[in-house]
């Protein structure tokens, strides 16, 4: 792990602040083109310096490279792609900012966690951001080409882990040759998919950060691709199209039901159920199943056998679960959870859902081994997702063969995940916060709950001394939806990994740009407990985190 050395001030921002934060020269970004030196591994294509007026309100050097270009099986040209951040006033620190989806593409590198909360850029932190080593732009394939990389089985593993791993040391030398000063601690921040990377490296580089946050994590993601087939089969099983399968009101009605079921359980009824778990044991589907006759205000019965086969998640023909379960939540009600699962807004994609498009194009052509290369076009994507075998198809995510050498469990998921126990990255002094929603439509928090509780299992009841596990009430894949997101994880992070604070219990609140959350809600805030701890309300302000405490 990289050197630490103590900040002459404590931090109580998560900013790093030291008594002398380390000052560029402002020159020096605009020499960084073409002046730095050549390396056989990666090059410096542009560079410029902007200013605090600029849209990122922080003056900081903006550097774009190329590292590790070479051509692919397939014939096409392959690098990893990168941008890192360098501000003015720089707090010693470094972040390297994981990104979601298939990867494939630069996104700009300001090292947010949460929208609305302050990035590690503008905390002073240099930040990396890249492409993963492959662009989603690069191949004429219509909508299969974000994932048109799965055909080089090298694309694939440094899709997995082999950019994360060959950047970085890259990345931290850019850095420190840019201040002339060394790296004091450093970060990985992900959501999505960046989870998965900042949880393969805990387990694949568990010396180089101090510090990873991990946000809704799909670090089985092969598995939860395989959940894609057996949701677009679900529903489209209902009405002869997936669009159809549920109005915005019916899932309107499960939400409202599971909140009468549940929302008490937590000591108030406020349109948020805190006890997920206990809501499982209470809430049965079955209360809106229609009797003879009826039409409104309840499902009929293929609605209720797709909502149950979702929810219990994929098997095969003898039963095996090829993924998990999900809890029964009130998220589904969100715009979130319809985008994933069965509606978009997207004309392009004739409004299919997100699983129907880009998570078919992923399925078939980086989880599957040998890939299968499939047409670009909406009804190909989607056509695949329905014939989708659970028998023959889905052990193809464990396979591999003389070209691709690593099957899509092998170089998607952290080695040990099964049964994990992080001990390397324990012994070297790393940290690791996770949250996840507890509505999330693409990666299901029982998942990571398992994970969690198989890691604490394995430490004797003590993970909790490393690893922190969030469950956000309510909270979809991201922050939509009715839900208390406004949390500052970065901060709590930091204070943990500098200053020795163990978070527990977190402030959170209802983001400012959350209308459905604050029409539903206002402007409240809550505790956001550790798991297994639940926010309970114990009396006063119902409108107040300071009325209920974590049990």
């Amino acid at each position: 792990m990289i050197k630490r050395l103590l900040p002459t001030t404590l931090c109580l921002t998560g900013c790093l602040f030291l008594a002398a934060p380390a000052v560029a020269d402002g020159s020096a970004c605009d020499r960084l083109e073409g002046e730095y030196p050549e390396r056989s591994d990666m090059r410096i294509i542009a560079s410029e310096s902007l200013t605090a007026a600029s849209e990122w309100g922080i003056a900081h050097c903006r550097v774009e490279g190329i590292a590790y270009e070479r051509t692919g099986i397939d014939g096409q040209a392959y690098a990893i792609r990168f941008e890192l951040r360098l501000p003015d006033e720089w707090n010693h620190g470094f972040v390297h900012q994981f990104n979601g989806g298939t990867d494939g593409e630069v996104v700009p590198a300001t090292g947010e966690i949460l929208p609305g909360t302050p990035t590690a850029l503008s905390r002073g932190f240099a930040v990396v951001s890249s492409d993963a080593g492959h662009d989603s732009y690069a191949q004429d394939a219509g909508l299969a080409s974000g994932a048109r990389f799965g055909l080089d089985p090298q694309a694939r593993q440094d899709y997995g882990y082999g950019a994360v791993a060959k950047l970085h040391p890259l990345a931290v030398s850019l850095v420190e040759d840019f201040y002339d000063a060394e790296v004091r601690y450093t970060y990985g921040l992900g959501r999505s998919n960046g989870g998965r990377h900042a949880m393969v490296a805990a387990a694949r580089m568990p010396e180089a950060f101090d510090g990873l946050l991990v946000g809704y994590p799909g670090f089985n993601l092969p598995k939860a691709a395989v959940q894609h087939a057996w949701d677009i089969q679900a529903f489209t099983a209902v009405e002869g199209d997936v669009r159809r399968a549920f109005s915005r009101g019916d899932l309107a009605r499960v939400a409202n039901a599971v909140r009468q079921s549940c929302d008490h359980l937590d000591g108030l009824e406020d349109g948020i159920v805190a006890d997920v778990d206990a809501c499982q044991e209470q809430f049965d589907i079955e209360l809106l199943r229609c009797e003879s006759g009826a039409s409104e205000d309840c499902l009929n019965d293929a609605k209720i056998a797709a909502l149950k086969a979702v929810h219990a998640g994929p098997h095969n023909s003898q039963g095996v679960p090829l993924y998990s379960d999900w809890p029964w939540d009130t998220g589904i009600a969100s715009q979130n959870w319809r985008i994933w699962k069965l509606e978009s807004p997207i004309d392009a994609w004739e409004n299919r859902p997100i699983i129907g498009v880009m998570g078919a194009s992923a399925l078939a052509q980086v989880f599957i081994t040998p890939p299968t290369e499939v047409a670009g076009d909406v009804a190909s994507l989607e056509q695949y997702l329905l014939e989708f075998d659970f028998d023959s198809d889905a052990p193809r995510i464990h396979a591999s063969n003389d070209t691709f050498a690593e099957s899509a469990m092998e170089f998607m998921t952290p080695p040990g995940v099964e049964d994990p126990e992080m001990a390397e990255f324990k012994a070297a002094g790393g940290h690791m916060l996770v949250f996840h929603g507890t509505s999330d439509p693409v990666f299901s928090v029982n998942d990571t709950t398992r994970w969690y509780r198989q890691l604490d299992h394995n430490h004797e009841g003590r993970a909790d001394e490393f690893v922190r596990f969030y469950r956000v009430p309510g909270m979809p894949h991201g922050v939509d939806g009715v839900v208390t997101a406004d949390v500052d994880f970065l901060s709590v992070l930091t204070a943990w990994v500098e200053e020795g604070e163990r978070p527990d219990a977190i402030l959170a609140g209802v983001q400012a740009d959350n209308q459905e959350a604050l029409d539903a809600l206002g402007d409240i805030s809550r505790p956001l407990c550790p798991y297994p701890q639940v926010a309970r309300y114990q009396e006063g302000d119902e409108a107040s985190a300071d009325s209920f405490v974590c049990e």
